[in-house]
C-alpha cells in the first residue's frame, strides 16, 4: 500500500516552507527536511516549498491543505511569511502575525515580558558605532543582534577586556545598526520548550567551545544536553513557569522554545528570549525534550500539524488526536 493512501495524515497536502533569505538559511534547509521526512513517514503529500519572494504565486499554484513553517529567521519567522499566508487563507504551524513578529524584536519582546513579571536582563539597545568606540557597560556582556536567531552575529565580550567590540566594524556587518547589549549572565544555558501552553523539561547545555554561540549550536559535537537540569527542583519549576509566562505573554501558539541563564550561586534566573519556531530536526531542543518525555518526532510533528488545523478553524479536514506523551 503506498504510504499516501495511509496515517494519520493521508490525503492531506502539505507545503513544508524551508530555507528562505535569512541567515538561518541552512538551519532551516536542515529543519524543512527533517519535518518533510516525518510528514511524509505519516502519510501525507508533501510539496517542499523553497520560501523566497515569490512565495504567495507558488503556494496559489500548489493550493495546498496547510503550511508547516520550517523556516527560521527574517521572512520567514518575523511576521512576514504569516503575514502571506494568512492573505492566502491558509492554515499554518506555529505563531501567528504579531506573536512571531513582537519576538523577533528583542527588545519589543524584553519590554513586554518584563511587564508580564518575567525576569530578563537588563542592558538595552544601541548604536553599533557607539558601542564599537567605548564600552557601553563593564564587560562582561553579550551583543547581539536584535533582530536575529541561531545566536547568528553574537559574541561575548569578555571581563577585563581593555577595547571594545571592533567586531561591530567590520564591512561585512549585515545584522542592522542598533544591537541589542546585555550583562553575561554567568552559569547554566538553559532551554525550555512549551507545547500548547505548557512547558515541556528543562535542558541545560554544555557548549565545547566556552560560549553558546552558532558553531556550538550547529556544529558536531558543539555542546552536551543534559536533560532535565542539573538544578534544585524549585528553580527547575522556576523556569518552567517563567518560559509557559513568556509564551502566554507574546501570545504565543503550538510549540515554542525558551532561552535562559541561570547563575547557581545566586540563583538568579533570566529569561532571554522565545523562539516562535525552534529548530526541527530529531537531535534538536524541542524533539529531544519530547523524546525525553515520550513523544517521538513523528508524533510531535502530527502535533504541530493538527493544533494547526484546530486554531485556523479548518480542524474537521484532519482526524484530531492528542499523542500520547
Amino acid at each position: 500500500m503506498s504510504p499516501l493512501t495511509q496515517g494519520p495524515l493521508a490525503g492531506h497536502h502539505v507545503a513544508v516552507l524551508l530555507g528562505g533569505l535569512s541567515s538561518e538559511r541552512d538551519v532551516s534547509l536542515v529543519s524543512g527536511a527533517a519535518c518533510a521526512e516525518a510528514l511524509e513517514s505519516l502519510g501525507a503529500r508533501v510539496s517542499r516549498v523553497d520560501a523566497g519572494r515569490d512565495l504567495a504565486q507558488v503556494l496559489a499554484g500548489l493550493a495546498p491543505d496547510i503550511c508547516f513553517n520550517a523556516l527560521h529567521g527574517e521572512w520567514g519567522e518575523d511576521g512576514c511569511v504569516q503575514g502571506v499566508l494568512e492573505t492566502l487563507g491558509l492554515p499554518y504551524t506555529h505563531c501567528g502575525v504579531l506573536a512571531s513578529a513582537l519576538a523577533m524584536d528583542k527588545a519589543k519582546a524584553k519590554a513586554v515580558l518584563a511587564a508580564a513579571g518575567v525576569t530578563v536582563p537588563g542592558g538595552g539597545l544601541f548604536d553599533r558605532f557607539e558601542a564599537a568606540r567605548g564600552h557601553v557597560m563593564p564587560p562582561p556582556y553579550v551583543v547581539k543582534p536584535n533582530a536575529e536567531g541561531s545566536s547568528v552575529g553574537v559574541f561575548l565580550v569578555f571581563e577585563g577586556a581593555n577595547s571594545p567590540p571592533q567586531e561591530l566594524l567590520q564591512p561585512d556587518w549585515t545584522w542592522g545598526e542598533q544591537v541589542m547589549i546585555e550583562p553575561f549572565i554567568d552559569g547554566l544555558e538553559l532551554a525550555v520548550a512549551v507545547k500548547d501552553g505548557k512547558a515541556l523539561t528543562v535542558t541545560e547545555i554544555v557548549p565545547r567551545t566556552g560560549f553558546y554561540d552558532y558553531d556550538a549550536k550547529y556544529g558536531d559535537g558543539g555542546s552536551e544536553h543534559i536533560l532535565p537540569a542539573r538544578m534544585p527542583a524549585e528553580d527547575l519549576e522556576r523556569a518552567l513557569r517563567m518560559a509557559e509566562m513568556a509564551h502566554a505573554a507574546l501570545g504565543c501558539q503550538g510549540v515554542t522554545r525558551s532561552d535562559l541563564r541561570y547563575d547557581p550561586v545566586k540563583r538568579l534566573l533570566v529569561l532571554l528570549e522565545v523562539n516562535t519556531q525552534p529548530g526541527m530536526t530529531p537531535t534538536s531542543l524541542v524533539p529531544e525534550q519530547a523524546a525525553h518525555l515520550g513523544l517521538s518526532f513523528e508524533s510531535l510533528v502530527l502535533w504541530i500539524v493538527e493544533d494547526a488545523y484546530a486554531r485556523s478553524g479548518a480542524g474537521g479536514r484532519a482526524q484530531k488526536r492528542q499523542p500520547s506523551g
